[in-house]
Order: C-alpha cells, then structure tokens, then sequence
C-alpha cells in the first residue's frame, strides 16, 4: 500500500470519526443541562427517542484498552464524567463524586474519565490527582480524545447519566455537587 494510499484511509477514517461524533453530539444536546441544574425525565416528561449512549474506547488504570460499552449497559445505571486535574471546578467536584461512589459503587457504574491530552494533562499527572487525594472510584484515561470528540465535550467537567439499558437520560456542564448527584443516582436506581 503506497503513502498516497494509506493517507486517503486515514483521511476517510478521520471523516468518519468527525461525523459520528456530530451526529451524537447533535443527538445528546438536548439531554445535556448548561444551567447548573440536571432535569430529570419525569421533571417534564421528555418526548424524544432514546439515545443510546455512544461508544468509544479509553484506557483503565492499568494501561489496558476498554470500550465505554463494556461498562454499561448491562443492568446498572452509569455515571460518566469529563474531566481534567488542571480543571478548578472539576477538582472542586471530585470528592463529592468519591462520596457518592462509596455509597454507590456496588449498584452505579463510575465511568471517571481523565482528558488527557499528552501535554496539560497526562495519565502520569492524573493518576498523581487522583491518588494524592485517595481516591477510590475508578479512573480512565480519554488518551485519544474519542471520548471528547464522541461526546462534543466543549467544557469540563461535563457529566453524563446513562440507564441501565445503556441510554443516555440526562446530563449536566459544569460542577455538579453531591445532592444532585445523589437525586440522579436515586432516580436512575428506581427507574
């Protein structure tokens, strides 16, 4: 296979990836708060389709590759949050979020993904974050950005709610604190 070759795959591979993440990005706006608040489904019933939640891969702890699809969907509702250790609002966040994993992590799956971008933010200078403070919820690396571009992160932290069939119900950018947290979480259990 020549350059010219390989260069118009990746090109097309590149275009594929831009488009999906328009379409899910256009798909999940409307289900994602920009006023600090999280809206409920039953809060004002929402008439729209459902939204499966997008699929992208990271990488744990560990160094290994998962999918986001190997984590939900499969009997217990998600929490999926964007951030980054540089982030004020996002370490403002953590702890809450460290809380309520302790309460919750046995029934609600914790999908904390770290924005790594190689150079501001890298899964070195995230892990130092997240052990310094002792943490204990689980922590994935968005070492590609798929995760960022699948979603149409355009600020952090973003949080996304994703139901125990796997699709998105709600979400909020920016801070959220641990009361809110907490009433999704209930919501999201009693569904």
């Amino acid at each position: 296979m020549n350059k010219l070759t390989r260069l118009g795959i990746g090109a097309a591979a590149f275009g594929l990836l831009v488009t999906a993440a328009v379409v899910a990005y256009n798909a999940l706006s409307d289900r994602v708060d920009t006023s600090g608040r999280v809206a409920l489904p039953d809060e004002g019933e929402d008439s729209s389709p459902k939204q499966a939640a997008p699929d992208f891969a990271m990488t744990d702890w560990a160094g290994n590759t998962i999918r986001l699809s190997d984590l939900v969907g499969r009997g217990r509702p998600a929490v999926l949050n964007f951030w980054a250790s540089w982030c004020p609002p996002c370490e403002a966040e953590m702890p809450d979020f460290d809380r309520v994993h302790a309460d919750f992590g046995h029934e609600v799956e914790f999908v904390m993904l770290d924005m790594t971008d190689g150079a501001r933010e890298t899964v070195e200078i995230g892990k130092r974050f997240a052990e310094a403070r002792g943490f204990t919820m689980p922590v994935y690396f968005d070492t590609t950005s798929e995760g960022a571009i699948t979603y149409g992160i355009r600020s952090i932290p973003t949080t996304i709610f994703i139901d125990r069939e796997g699709f998105v119900i709600t979400g909020a950018q920016g801070a959220i604190d641990e009361d809110i947290l907490r009433r999704v979480i209930d919501f999201m259990l009693d569904d």
